[in-house]
């Protein structure tokens, strides 16, 4: 047997692969709490699949892979089978993604869940295992089956409990709480899986190929920074939507619109204007003070002051004697 090194480079690969955890998973549970706040169908539905990115994607397969990144058999170099690569994001994103959306909607229950958690933790157990078997060395690699099932069971169960906080936690506090209790379960099950397998060498066997390790931190930058731009957007998207409309789709006449009310939809046949509240409570107050005047007599019309006359028009003509 091969010796096999998991922590290559130190104490970098299990806190890397933790913190990637944690921020899919904090990340994917803030989605899931808005998906519980939307009010219609199709808003829910993109905020969940968003958190199945954030949670499958970054989560589970990004740890994944920052974790395999201190993986190295000093005998062989190790390189990594592109397609199998990717197909093991796939299977990630698309049942995490299944498991919230049966979850996500109707009504909360522990059997949903339950069915759902297994489905989704499947679906985690082939992503870790597809890309376990993505690695490309110059020997045979062996699983040890009691740990395989353990990682299994680790597996079902982080799942299960990932979509029990989905629907379950609000606020920042329990958010972060079950985010870190997520990234401990999903890096329990992937070291278990590691620590499952053990290398037998091939005498002569072919140099391996395919990617270097380290291109995978193309992919792991590029998905994590497209997951938090992802939920950014969205959110600033969703703070706009709910500012102009009333929460279910209905546009709003205005950003400071008023609750229409029965006088206002009222016409004369003269097609008067609409009153707002503060023009119909002076017209009222007009009114009864023309009520009011009108119980007494109103002075008659007074006459305007003539000007007087001035000294040359007030005197007479002078008469001439003879």
């Amino acid at each position: 047997m091969a010796d096999v090194h998991h922590f290559t480079y130190g104490a970098y690969n299990p806190i890397a692969a933790y913190l990637l955890a944690f921020l899919g998973s904090f990340l994917g549970l803030l989605c899931t709490a808005r998906a519980r706040d939307a009010h219609n169908r199709g808003r829910r539905n993109r905020w969940l699949a968003i958190g199945a990115f954030a949670i499958g994607g970054g989560g589970i397969w990004l740890m994944h892979f920052s974790a395999m990144l201190g993986f190295d058999v000093p005998v062989s170099p190790v390189r990594y089978d592109l397609p199998l690569t990717i197909l093991s994001l796939v299977f990630s994103v698309a049942t995490v993604g299944i498991g919230l959306m049966i979850v996500g909607h109707g009504e909360r229950s522990v059997t949903r869940t339950v069915a759902a958690g297994l489905l989704s933790g499947t679906g985690v157990i082939a992503m870790h295992y597809t890309g376990m078997e993505g690695i490309r060395v110059s020997a045979t690699i062996h699983y040890s089956p009691v740990l395989v099932a353990a990682s299994g069971l680790i597996a079902i169960t982080a799942s299960t409990m990932a979509l029990w906080f989905a629907v379950s936690v609000r606020g920042w506090a329990q958010v972060t709480g079950a985010a870190a209790v997520m990234a401990v379960a999903v890096c329990g099950m992937h070291y278990t899986g590691m620590a499952a397998m053990s290398i037998e060498l091939t005498p002569g066997a072919p140099a391996a190929g395919g990617i270097r390790p380290l291109t995978m931190l193309v992919p792991i930058i590029l998905i994590t920074t497209a997951s938090i731009v992802g939920v950014a957007l969205s959110a600033l998207q969703a703070m706009t939507e709910e500012e102009f409309t009333d929460g279910a789709g209905i546009q709003k006449r205005g950003v400071h619109a008023e609750t229409p009310q029965p006088w206002m939809t009222k016409h004369t046949s003269m097609g008067a204007m609409r009153l707002t509240p503060a023009a119909r409570a002076v017209a009222a107050s007009r009114a009864a003070g023309g009520r009011a005047a009108g119980s007494r007599p109103s002075p008659g019309p007074r006459s305007s002051p003539r000007p007087s006359p001035s000294p040359a028009q007030a005197a007479p003509p002078a008469t001439s004697g003879s």
